[in-house]
């Protein structure tokens, strides 16, 4: 009996090739390849100075903050943990927006493609270049996505499957297809449509519209963070984390180049389209083998990686925003959870803004033009949101510097303060490559002037909604009684909540989060159990692995709390 108890009490760690597996699911896909086509064999060195400028330091620092306060929220407890609770829940906002605009961009491309369904190739390229109705055919789609979101808020399990392996069959079989049939290809006397000679890996330099594209590079880099969380699940993490980093950076860096250098082969840069340049290199490559119809098993696919990405961006950011929210962040008629256990409301409020989206699709010339803009508006929502994080993680080394990590930034304060300004260089430069009308598409996206305003405005509107609603949760629950506040949601408080402080500072303190949160009332109740901000405890560097540290660990720092206040 004593040994069945040993091995039930035996704690799960994960391998290092199950997180590198779930890093690549969670950052590569085909989707960005057509943008970075244009710039051709200059492409590999754009994805390298990615991987090296911007998924490096991200990955890095998300595994410090997963580490060191790994409780529920991810950048939600980290921003809030180092610059306070009004960025933690911006990032939420910016989270949720960019999926959602990810959503609406989605919209008008899906109509643009619709022929590509069907076995009529040539009548697709022609509809795609002159649409008809594709008001009416954006509308059914529209319409399955809200019958996509009536579901996922069902929680049903059948489509948690195309989740999971929508990815799969979507990216890696089609790539997998791709490198053989380029092959053939190029057997047949087939030449590059693109030079390939040594010197044209140096991006030539034309101006910044030229390089305005290249800001969908780091976006292509962004999620990792995502998967930080699961450091805890490692014997080792140390030595495994990083491992796992680097090998899932080397699988999706090569998951990108093959992509875009086989679309850059294939097709001329002049004759790319982004929105049907995946569907043309399938055909072409198909005909080699005399199966041009080949791209219909693939957008066949790819339509269930549209299922997988609805679901995705359905549930996971409204259940982590309706989560926060329920802390006292958002209005009891957001925070509604059925009896399934989904954020319904919040997910048909953002089925409504995602609809809205969708229909500005007519303030520029077309759709390609419409689907630019917004892929540069979530990538620059998107490295606002890194910024912070980099911000709050170089903040929390100097305010929460004694606060045990079972994994650091090598380097010391050297290493930190070097990934920190890397990383938020990277990210500014994206954000201001972002504003510059692509050269490559500035027929499609029309006016400069529209262009930039069009975007700096769905910047604003975010960083307002998200300004307003957290003032306007200050001054309600300040009035109210808190009565915003669901005493029973999953977040444990911030550190400094519970050490009795009014804002994020300095603190002398080494006691670990996990020990700080146990058995605590959840954030925005009063503090259950208060700790000394200046306490220093002789606590066993592997506490973690120890049997039952927190009972024990925890119920030692309470003596000398203020307990029950």
């Amino acid at each position: 009996m004593g040994k069945n108890q040993t091995k039930r009490s035996q704690k799960y760690y994960m391998s290092t090739l199950a997180l590198t597996m779930l890093n690549v699911v969670m950052i590569a896909g085909l989707a960005n390849d057509p943008q970075q086509a244009f710039y051709g064999l200059s492409s590999v060195t754009y994805f390298a100075i990615g991987f090296i400028l911007f998924f490096i330091p991200t990955a890095l620092v998300s595994a410090e903050l997963a580490s060191g306060w790994p409780q529920r929220g991810g950048i939600f407890r980290w921003v809030g943990e180092g610059i306070g609770k009004g960025w933690a829940f911006t990032c939420l906002i910016i989270l949720w927006f960019q999926s959602t605009f990810n959503l609406g961009a989605g919209m008008p491309n899906f109509a643009a493609t619709i022929m590509f369904f069907t076995p009529h190739y040539q009548r697709a390229i022609q509809f795609l270049q002159h649409p008809q109705h594709e008001i009416l055919i954006m509308c059914a789609f529209i319409a399955l996505f809200w019958f996509v979101t009536w579901l996922a808020a069902r929680g049903t399990k059948t489509f948690s499957n195309i989740a999971k392996y929508g990815v799969i069959i979507g990216t890696f079989i089609p790539l997998t297809v791709m490198v053989i049939l380029v092959i053939v290809w190029l057997c047949q006397g087939h030449k590059p449509a693109m030079p390939v000679h040594a010197k044209d890996l140096i991006p030539q330099w034309n101006g910044m519209g030229t390089l305005a594209l290249v800001a969908g590079v780091l976006f292509s880099w962004a999620g990792i963070d995502m998967n930080a969380a699961h450091i805890k699940e490692l014997k080792h993490p140390s030595k495994q984390y990083p491992i796992s980093i680097f090998f899932a950076g080397i699988l999706a860096l090569l998951i990108f180049v093959i992509g875009t250098l086989i679309i850059a082969t294939i097709i001329p840069a002049s004759k790319i389209n982004i929105l049907d340049a995946l569907f043309v290199t399938f055909h072409d490559l198909g005909a080699t083998i005399h199966a041009p119809w080949l791209y219909m098993l693939f957008i066949y696919a790819n339509f269930l990686v549209l299922f997988a990405m609805w679901i995705t961006n359905l549930a996971g950011p409204s259940f982590m925003l309706g989560q926060a929210g329920q802390s006292g962040l958002l209005p009891k008629w957001l925070q509604n959870y059925n009896k399934h256990g989904m954020p319904s409301k919040m997910m048909y409020f953002q089925a409504i803004c995602v609809t809205v989206i969708a229909f500005l699709v007519k303030l520029l010339p077309n759709v390609e033009g419409f689907f630019v803009m917004i892929t540069q508006t979530i990538t620059i929502l998107y490295l606002l949101y890194y910024i912070i994080m980099f911000v709050a993680f170089i903040r929390l080394r100097y305010t929460q510097a004694n606060r045990p990590r079972s994994f650091k930034v090598p380097g010391g304060k050297f290493g930190a303060w070097l990934i920190t300004i890397v990383g938020i260089a990277s990210s500014v430069f994206g954000i201001v490559l972002a504003f510059y009308p692509p050269t490559q598409v500035k027929k499609e996206v029309g006016s400069g002037t529209v262009y930039d305003v069009t975007i700096a405005c769905l910047v604003g509107v975010v960083l307002l909604v998200a300004f307003g609603l957290y003032q306007l949760s200050k001054h309600h629950n300040a009035t109210h009684n808190n009565d915003w506040v669901n005493a029973d949601n999953k977040f444990a408080p911030y550190t400094w909540e519970i050490e009795g402080l009014k804002k994020p500072q300095k603190v002398q303190s080494n006691v670990p989060t996990d020990i700080m949160a146990k058995d605590q009332r959840p954030m925005g109740v009063p503090i259950k159990y208060h700790f000394d901000p200046n306490a220093h405890v002789n606590v066993p560097q592997d506490w973690a692995k120890a049997d039952a540290p927190l009972e024990k660990y925890a119920q030692a720092m309470r003596k000398d709390s203020h307990s029950d206040h």
